[in-house]
């Protein structure tokens, strides 16, 4: 096997030096020779990006770091994905494009050295100027783009588009294999158009201030195994996602057959997320046998009206989780990203379906335990012209914690602001949702309230600090409402409560 350490190609450990050319330089005698392993020993080691070519395993040894440099100018302008729309930007930390056969491995860590990075973005959030020679060049490579101008996305005006630490763009059979990468400008590790992805062993860390700093972005890809992970990163953990509005839904390419299992997430805002850029698809997911310790939400799905395209076919299995917000949030109408001057995109009141309506459904939930969770034991909010269909809950326990002291929160951010705190389920514009053997633990209020609803199915659904004055289920404006199971024979008409206005 052709094997290229880099130190034989002038990389100088122990921060003592530039190591960007002879890194690179072994990428290309690699390249040249076929293919092989290109060998990052013990010692750290500075470097600006990098590109990674076919047939070649970027191999960091236990104790390698690759540090790389917060000189912002020291990134080329490449065509890339950023925040769902392909565009230009930033060249990534590790960039591998149009490339196939490639793995990064090891026990070595990639840090991203993303604090400078972080700087910026928090003073376009207060609303402070930035300009320089690098986002002069981004924003004439993207003169002729102008759909994101209208979001609440900050850095669009400046084209100070951060890049994230790895990134493979229309690749394939691609792996990463015990690696710790960490302290990513943006989102950590970012995959685009790629097919045959497996994930296996890594480490994932940002800290919990990290602006956009998710863990693992897998977008528009197809055949993804993300396996035996670690996260604990200041965003989302592993995030599903196909572009974003009518960029999106132009490529038109889903992410589909993916598999998350064995991983642990300790803090983020999500464990595993859907969304909310979905405009090429999301389809055919199985997450299971997953631990969420101080993730904000458990398992979350989003997207809204200027969305479009389609969320289905999602399987979880076997999941612990501890101290979340809201273990299961379910949301259609996300309120942001949206564009500001419709304000029909927030309006309560349906409106006429189109390309740009998203479509949830077939989502199967089994074998969940949520404990010492804040805000609700669950939220499902769809359209009033498109409600979420087919949900199916079984054999779940969810507990709030009792705790008055304890905040609660937004379970997610839909078009209104929805405060709960140690609630139970709330489901509004639902079609289909089987609730079987579910026990819920308040702090207060029923295990579920649904609204605007139909066809909903309650098997052996109880609440587990039942009392006198509060009923297991509050219903309003719901059609077909379907109750059998023990608790509801013991307490008969205590069971329910119907509130003015229900349809049936």
């Amino acid at each position: 096997m052709s094997f290229f350490d880099i130190t034989t190609y002038g990389a100088r450990k122990d921060e003592s030096g530039d190591s960007t050319k002879a890194i690179q330089d072994a990428i290309e005698a690699c390249a040249s020779a076929g293919g092989g392993t290109v060998y990052v020993p013990a010692g750290t080691f500075q470097t600006g990006p990098i590109q990674l070519k076919s047939n070649m395993t970027l191999h960091l040894d236990a104790g390698a770091v690759l540090s790389f440099t917060d000189d912002f100018e020291a990134y080329p302008v490449v065509k890339t994905r950023w925040s769902g729309y392909v565009c230009h930007g930033f060249m990534p930390l590790i960039f591998g494009q149009n490339v196939s056969n490639v793995a990064i491995k090891g026990e070595g860590i990639i840090d991203g050295n993303g604090r400078e990075w972080w700087k910026v973005n928090r003073r376009l959030r207060n609303g402070e100027h930035y300009e320089s020679a690098k986002t002069k060049e981004i924003a004439q490579a993207n003169a002729d783009f102008t759909e994101p101008a209208d979001t609440n996305l900050v850095e669009w005006p400046s084209q100070f588009l951060r890049p994230p630490l790895i990134q493979f763009f229309e690749a394939e059979h691609v792996t990463i294999n015990g690696v710790t990468v960490r302290n990513s400008p943006f989102w950590n590790t970012h995959l685009v158009f790629c097919k045959d992805v497996s994930i296996h062993q890594v480490h994932f860390q940002n800290p919990s201030d990290t602006p956009n700093g998710d863990g693992l972005d897998i977008e528009s890809c197809l055949n993804v195994r993300i396996s035996d992970c670690h996260f604990d990163v200041g965003d989302d953990c592993v995030v599903l996602k196909s572009g974003i509005n009518a960029d999106g839904r132009k490529y038109g390419v889903p992410t589909k057959n993916v598999t998350v299992t064995n991983c642990t997430m300790h803090h983020g805002h999500g464990g595993v997320v859907f969304g909310s850029e979905n405009s090429g698809g999301i389809e055919n997911v199985t997450v299971s046998n997953c631990v969420f310790d101080g993730t904000d939400r458990g398992i979350r799905i989003k997207t809204n009206r200027e969305r479009g395209s389609y969320i289905r076919n999602i399987l979880v299995n076997n999941i612990w989780m501890d101290d979340v917000l809201c273990p299961i949030a379910i949301n259609s109408f996300y309120r942001h990203g949206v564009s500001k001057s419709n304000p029909e995109l927030l309006d309560s009141q349906a409106i006429p379906v189109s390309e740009k309506t998203p479509v949830v459904e077939k989502i199967r939930i089994s074998n969940i335990t949520a404990r010492n969770c804040r805000a609700a034991a669950g939220f499902i909010y769809g359209l009033p012209e498109m409600p979420v269909k087919e949900v199916d809950i079984d054999h779940v326990t969810i507990e709030m914690t009792q705790d008055e002291q304890v905040p609660g929160g937004e379970p997610d951010m839909v078009r209104e602001v929805i405060e709960m705190a140690g609630e139970g389920i709330f489901a509004k514009y639902v079609d289909d949702l089987h609730l079987h053997h579910v026990k819920v633990l308040t702090r207060k209020g029923p295990a579920l309230a649904v609204e605007e609803s139909k066809n909903i199915v309650l098997d052996q659904f109880s609440l587990k600090n039942e009392t006198v004055d509060t009923p297991v289920v509050s219903s309003k404006d719901t059609e077909n409402l379907e109750i059998s199971g023990s608790q509801y024979e013991q307490l008969g008409d205590r069971y329910l409560s119907r509130y003015e206005g229900m349809l049936k």
